[in-house]
């Protein structure tokens, strides 16, 4: 499947990031997540939706879609193989393990090397690719050596069936220990306009050039209740609220990769807006400061 983008509304405006110096991906990509069930669990209400959603993410541009085993579980990555198969070659897959599931809402991490290599194994026949392009490790698992964890993800990329290496939901310091072991090129954090204890990560980052990937990238609290700046400023760009808080991340560092998502179509289009909208200044500082 090759990507059309819309010449009128386009994820391109967000500009590209090359992960791990060499794969290039428009930076403003689709999270998987919410295609699945309530409660991340069971397939959609509406699967034709979720098909479309897909579809349509290619058609406005984007490149850079991230999913995980446990979204599900499974059925995520079943989603993206269904809707996009054959993968245009722009198109970069990045999905997980690490994290198990044992009901709707429940998640328990799980770092053993042999489960990581199952997972892997099981990713790479669901999404239907000979290699997955960025392989994260879903959580860090206390119970297991953090080398060992990624000691066999670094294994997994020698064999070939890996590309590149991310992890999610770490500080600095466990990213430079993982880095002692394998060649990180992303980190995956929650982070937002109203959260971000993840900003000396962030700092890291993008001294480093490594990719940030922000989770829950919407959240914006009170700063869209009536006479806060974000409803005031989106009022003036005549934007919505959610595209000032995504321009807001993309502003905020060159290697932040958000990755907005969505059960709908018209959502979908509303958050892709967001790529050409130019803060100023003055905006981005009134949002930095508002919180």
């Amino acid at each position: 499947m090759t990507s059309t983008p819309d010449q009128a509304l386009s994820a391109a405006g967000s500009g590209t990031f090359q992960l791990g110096g060499e794969l290039p991906v428009v930076r403003l990509g689709y999270g998987t997540m919410q295609l699945t069930g309530e409660g991340v669990w069971g397939w959609p209400d509406d699967r034709d939706e979720a098909i479309k959603v897909l579809r349509r993410s290619v058609e406005l541009g984007v490149t850079f879609f991230d999913t995980a085993d446990s979204y599900g579980p499974e059925v995520a990555e079943d989603l993206l193989r269904e809707a996009l198969h054959p993968y245009g070659d722009d198109v970069v897959i990045a999905t997980k393990a690490g994290l198990t599931r044992q009901g709707p809402g429940v998640w328990t991490p799980v770092g053993r090397p042999a489960y990581l290599r199952q997972q892997a194994e099981l990713s790479l026949r669901r999404l239907d690719v000979e290699r997955i392009d960025l392989f994260q490790l879903h959580r860090i698992d206390p119970d297991v050596p953090l080398e060992d964890q990624v000691g066999e993800l670094k294994a997994l990329q020698d064999e070939g069936k890996i590309r590149f290496i991310g992890l999610s939901e770490v500080d600095v310091d466990q990213l430079q220990q993982a880095q002692a072991v394998a060649s990180i090129v992303s980190v995956q954090n929650m982070f937002n306009l109203s959260s971000r204890d993840a900003e000396p990560l962030l700092d890291h980052c993008t001294e480093h050039g490594i990719g940030f990937i922000p989770w829950f990238p919407l959240a914006t609290g009170g700063l869209v209740k009536d006479g806060g700046p974000l409803k005031e400023l989106a009022e003036q760009h005549d934007a919505t609220p959610s595209q000032l808080a995504l321009a807001w991340l993309l502003r905020r560092s060159p290697v932040m990769l958000p990755i907005p998502g969505t059960s709908s179509v018209a959502h979908l289009e509303d958050n892709i807006g967001a790529a050409d909208i130019e803060l100023t200044d003055d905006e981005f500082d009134a949002l930095t400061n508002a919180v």
